[in-house]
C-alpha cells in the first residue's frame, strides 16, 4: 500500500498488522466528519473556555467528535489505550495508545476557517507509526506511516497522491510557518523570528494544516512552542513519513509536546536548529 525508500524509518508492526491499523485510522477520520461538519459554520454554535485565566475553546463539535471515535475504538480495538484531548487517558492493555485531537485549531473552527483539523496518531510506546491529519470541510486527508510512507485525498472523491517534502531547499528559500505571531513566551518567539527572518517567506495560523502543507512540498517548516502530545504526533507521523524531520527544538524526541520544528529535509532542520541553539534554555 506505501511505497519505501531511503530516507523512511523502520516499520514496528509487521505490513498486515498496519493495514489493520491504517483501516481503524480511517474509521476513526471518517467518523469524526459527520458531528463537526454538522457544527462548522453554523450561527448556533457555541464555545466554552476550558482556562481561568485566558482563552482556550471547546465546542460541541470537539465532544462529539472524539465520543464518535472513542465508539470505534471501543468497537473494534478495544484492549488499545487512547489520549483524547476532551475526555483523557484510558488505559490499554495492548501496547499500543491511539492519540485523538477531535479538532485541532478550535481557534480556526469558530471563526469559521478551514484550516482545522482531525488529528490521530497510534503510539507504540516509542513514538508514533502512524498519522492522519483529516480535514472535514474541504475533503482532505492526509495520512502517513513513518518506514512506509504516506498519501493525501486532496477531495471527497478520493483523489490520491503520495506526499513527499522539498528535498532540497534551504532556509534562505523555504516558506515558514507557526500559529500564532507571538508563538510562546517572549523568548520563544525571538527564536522563532532568528529562523523566520531568514526565509524567503513567513506565514501565520494555519493550526495542523501547515504540517500537511510541510508534507505536501508546498511550506517548508514550522517551528511551534507550547504543544501538547495530542497536538504533534499525528502531524509528526505524516510529515516524516514524507520524509521530512520533526524533533523538538534541540533535536530530540517531541511526541510528548513542548517545543517542534518540523522541516522539509535534515539540511533545512540542522539550519533552524542552529539558530535556535541560543534561545533554548
Amino acid at each position: 500500500m506505501f511505497p519505501t525508500g531511503p530516507f523512511f524509518m523502520p516499520d514496528p508492526l509487521s505490513s498486515e498488522a498496519m493495514n489493520e491499523m491504517l483501516a481503524v485510522a480511517n474509521a476513526l477520520a471518517d467518523a469524526a466528519r459527520a458531528p463537526i461538519l454538522k457544527h462548522f459554520r453554523s450561527s448556533a454554535l457555541g464555545a466554552d473556555n476550558k482556562l481561568a485565566d485566558g482563552f482556550d475553546p471547546v465546542t460541541a463539535a470537539d465532544r462529539e467528535a472524539e465520543a464518535a471515535m472513542r465508539a470505534i475504538l471501543a468497537e473494534r480495538r478495544p484492549n488499545d489505550g487512547i489520549f483524547g484531548e476532551e475526555e483523557g487517558r484510558s488505559d490499554g492493555t495492548s501496547g499500543l495508545t491511539w492519540v485523538l485531537d477531535p479538532v485541532d485549531g478550535t481557534r480556526a473552527f469558530i471563526a469559521g476557517a478551514p484550516t482545522f483539523g482531525v488529528l490521530i496518531a497510534l503510539h507504540d510506546g516509542d513514538r508514533p507509526v502512524l498519522g492522519v491529519v483529516d480535514q472535514p470541510y474541504t475533503g482532505e486527508r492526509f495520512t502517513g506511516v513513518p518506514g512506509r510512507g504516506g498519501f493525501a485525498e486532496l477531495n471527497r472523491r478520493g483523489d490520491r497522491r503520495p506526499i513527499r517534502t522539498r528535498a532540497d531547499v534551504r532556509l534562505k528559500d523555504a516558506i515558514v510557518l507557526t500559529t500564532f505571531p507571538e508563538v510562546g513566551t517572549a523568548a520563544e518567539g525571538a527564536a522563532f523570528r532568528a529562523v523566520s527572518e531568514r526565509a524567503k517567506l513567513t506565514r501565520y495560523g494555519l493550526d495542523c494544516y501547515g504540517y500537511m502543507l510541510v508534507a505536501l512540498g508546498q511550506s517548508d517548516l514550522v517551528i511551534e512552542a507550547g504543544l501538547n502530545a495530542y497536538d504533534i504526533q499525528g502531524p509528526m507521523a505524516v510529515v516524516q513519513a514524507a520524509g521530512g524531520v520533526v524533533t523538538d527544538w534541540t533535536g530530540g524526541p517531541c511526541d510528548q509536546g513542548g517545543r517542534a520544528v518540523a522541516a522539509a529535509n535534515a539540511a533545512l532542520h540542522a539550519e533552524a536548529l542552529e539558530l535556535l541553539r541560543p534561545f533554548v534554555a
